[in-house]
C-alpha cells in the first residue's frame, strides 16, 4: 500500500486521533511518503500512526509520541513489549522518568509483575534534598529550567537494586543523561534503559560519551527516522 493510498483510506488526521489505535502488519508502508502521519512498527509487525513534527529547517522532520495521550490498548501493547524485552535483565525496581516516562513505567512494572515503581520528579517538596537532584532540560521545553529529584524516602526501594531507568521516547538523549547523573548521585548504575520509542539515533553519541556501556543497555519498542521532505511535500524516512 502506498502512502497516498494509505492517507487516503485513513483521511485526514485530528490531533486526537494520534496513537489511538493498533494496525494489523504492513497495513502502511513504511517505504512511503506521508504528509501527516509516520507508520511505526512495532516488534510482532503491528503498526502505530504517530504525528509527523516539521523541525525548524523546514527540510527535516521527527515522528512524535506522547504516551499518557494514548489509548488504553496502545499503552498495553507498547508496555506489554517492553517489558519482555527488559525481562532478560532481570530488572528488580523499575524508576520512571518525569513526565511522560512515568505512565509508561508504572504500566511495565506491573507488567514485570513489581507491587510498584519509583516515580522520579521535577517538583520539589519540602522533604527533597538539593544533593539528591540534578538539572533537567527537555527537548519540548527548552526554555524552562528544572530539576530532576529521586525522592530521600525511596531510596532503600533503589538501592542495592537492579533497576530499569524508562522514559516514553529517547530523542536527544537530554532526560535520559540526567536520570542517569542522579542515579550515580545515588551511588545506583542501572542495569538496563527503557523506552516505547527511540527517535532517530541522536541519542546514542551522548550516551556513550557518559560511558561506551551505555546505549548497549538501552532497549526500545520501536525506532523512528529521521524525516525528509519530498518534492510533493510528503515526508519519507532519510
Amino acid at each position: 500500500m502506498s502512502g497516498e493510498s494509505a492517507q487516503t483510506r485513513t483521511g485526514p488526521m485530528q490531533p486526537h486521533d494520534f496513537w489511538q489505535e493498533i494496525y494489523p502488519p504492513k497495513s502502511f508502508d513504511i517505504q512511503a511518503g506521508y504528509r501527516d502521519f509516520f507508520p511505526a512498527s512495532l516488534g510482532d509487525g503491528r503498526q502505530i500512526l504517530l504525528p509527523i513534527r516539521q523541525l525548524a529547517d523546514g527540510k527535516h522532520a521527527l515522528a512524535s509520541l506522547i504516551v499518557n495521550q494514548a489509548s488504553f490498548a496502545v499503552e498495553d501493547a507498547l508496555a506489554t513489549e517492553l517489558a519482555a524485552k527488559l525481562a532478560p535483565y532481570e530488572p528488580e525496581v523499575v524508576a520512571g522518568l518525569p513526565t511522560l516516562g512515568l505512565t509508561l513505567a508504572s504500566t511495565v512494572a506491573r507488567k514485570l509483575g513489581h507491587s510498584r515503581y519509583v516515580p522520579l520528579g521535577t517538583s520539589k517538596k519540602f522533604w527533597y534534598v538539593d544533593d539528591l537532584s540534578v538539572p533537567l532540560s527537555s527537548i519540548t521545553t527548552p526554555d524552562q529550567k528544572k530539576r530532576l529529584y529521586v525522592d530521600p524516602r525511596m531510596l532503600p526501594l533503589l538501592e542495592g537494586k537492579r533497576v530499569a531507568l524508562i522514559d516514553d521516547v529517547i530523542s536527544s538523549g537530554t532526560s535520559i543523561l540526567a536520570g542517569l547523573t542522579l542515579m550515580e548521585a545515588c551511588g545506583i548504575e542501572p542495569v538496563a534503559i527503557g523506552a516505547a520509542m527511540l527517535q532517530t539515533e541522536r541519542w546514542r553519541q551522548p550516551l556513550a560519551d557518559l560511558a561506551p556501556h551505555w546505549p548497549e543497555r538501552v532497549v526500545g519498542v520501536f525506532q523512528t527516522p529521521m524525516l525528509t521532505r519530498n518534492g510533493d511535500g510528503s515526508w519519507r524516512r532519510a
